[in-house]
């Protein structure tokens, strides 16, 4: 039986590799983004327009939550309401959105994969990022929460928190804040989306089996708890 997987924020970054790496395991993979070059245009801030989505799309076996924003690089202080706003809107309720969409038909199947993207800034919290690092904490809480209630389903869900990966959206982070970041890595450079889809798969997979409600760093040993 082939499985279908969505994947938001699919049409580049780390959602575009973890597709073509899913496709390369044989699943049918469906993308979603607000830009070219995706399957479907959809913008996860939007309730109606993921839930009309989804149902046109049918039952997906696995979820891929990649879409997400930097939002700004400036001290907490100086965050305007709508930057903070258009950040938790992507990163929290963008995969709410999701999550909320496909999760009453991967239970009635008994069988499902929920991969976040969250960030090691959700855990550690980076200076000049205060609404990136606090939107993805809240999705990390939201992944534990999700995977306690599905628990006995046979739906997973588990979180991937990286450091800084070489994306597009990180054309929107400063040159000050990328470097600072960079700094933190002990293996003193940024990641690949390869290297992220590889662990996004093997969670998406039957592999993985006994695992819910975890948060798997991809750091390059930045961990510091």
């Amino acid at each position: 039986m082939t499985r279908r997987a969505l994947v938001t924020g699919g049409a580049s970054g780390i959602g575009r590799a973890a597709a073509q790496r899913l496709a390369d395991d044989g699943v049918d993979v469906v993308t979603w983004d607000v830009v070219p070059g995706a399957d479907m245009v959809v913008d996860v801030c939007d309730a109606g327009a993921v839930a009309s989505a989804a149902s046109s799309l049918g039952p997906v076996d696995i979820l891929v939550n990649s879409a997400g924003v930097v939002g700004p690089n400036v001290v907490l202080w100086e965050v305007d309401d709508a930057d903070w706003a258009r950040t938790f809107a992507v990163n929290v309720s963008g995969t709410f959105h999701t999550c909320r969409a496909v999760v009453p038909a991967m239970r009635e199947s008994g069988w499902g994969r929920i991969v976040n993207i969250a960030s090691i800034a959700g855990k550690e919290g980076n200076p000049r990022l205060s609404a990136y690092s606090a939107s993805k904490a809240a999705v990390i809480a939201l992944t534990k929460s999700l995977a306690k209630e599905l628990a006995t389903s046979g739906v997973l869900a588990n979180a991937v928190a990286p450091a800084v990966i070489a994306t597009p959206m990180n054309a929107d982070t400063s040159p000050e804040v990328l470097d600072h970041i960079t700094s933190l890595i002990p293996m003193r450079r940024v990641g690949r989306a390869e290297e992220v889809a590889e662990l996004v798969a093997w969670l998406a997979s039957d592999r993985c089996s006994f695992s819910t409600g975890a948060v798997y760093d991809i750091s390059g040993g930045r961990a510091t708890y």
